[in-house]
């Protein structure tokens, strides 16, 4: 994918003249970001692998259109921050190559907002699978 999205990088000109970036270019370049973030970032695969099994706890609970609701958010949410929390971590690096307080202090921040979006997740969970698995238990 890296090849496709350099046909459409604007260049200085580009941006001086205000041409406009294709919506089809911004949806390469976003896909690029994610794949990126997919292949390098340990936790996103983790997050696929939990997003996997949400999906299929929830067919096999048969759970209802909310609750179906509710775990896409939370999984888009987690991956949504993960992608932040990479591309937080690129710029800080480039940013600041040598320690800095400060860059640990905003690299822990971004890490602590992947946190508490997965375990939100884990609590939205907790309410959307337990009702339907005490049923299934018979309680």
């Amino acid at each position: 994918m890296g090849d496709v999205r350099k046909a459409f990088v604007r260049n200085a000109k580009d941006k001086s003249q205000g041409t406009r970036f294709p919506l089809g270019s911004a949806f390469t370049c976003a896909t690029c970001g994610f794949a990126h973030a997919f292949k390098t970032q340990r936790n996103m695969k983790i997050h696929l692998a939990v997003a996997i099994v949400a999906v299929i706890l929830g067919a096999v609970l048969g759970i209802d259109a909310l609750g179906w609701a509710a775990i896409a958010i939370c999984i888009a949410l987690v991956f949504a921050a993960e992608c932040m929390n990479t591309a937080l971590e690129a710029i800080v690096d480039l940013a600041s190559p040598e320690y800095s307080e400060l860059a640990k202090h905003a690299k822990d921040c971004a890490a602590g907002a992947v946190l508490v979006s997965a375990v939100g997740s884990v609590v939205v969970a907790l309410f959307v699978y337990i009702p339907p698995l005490a049923a299934w238990a018979g309680l």
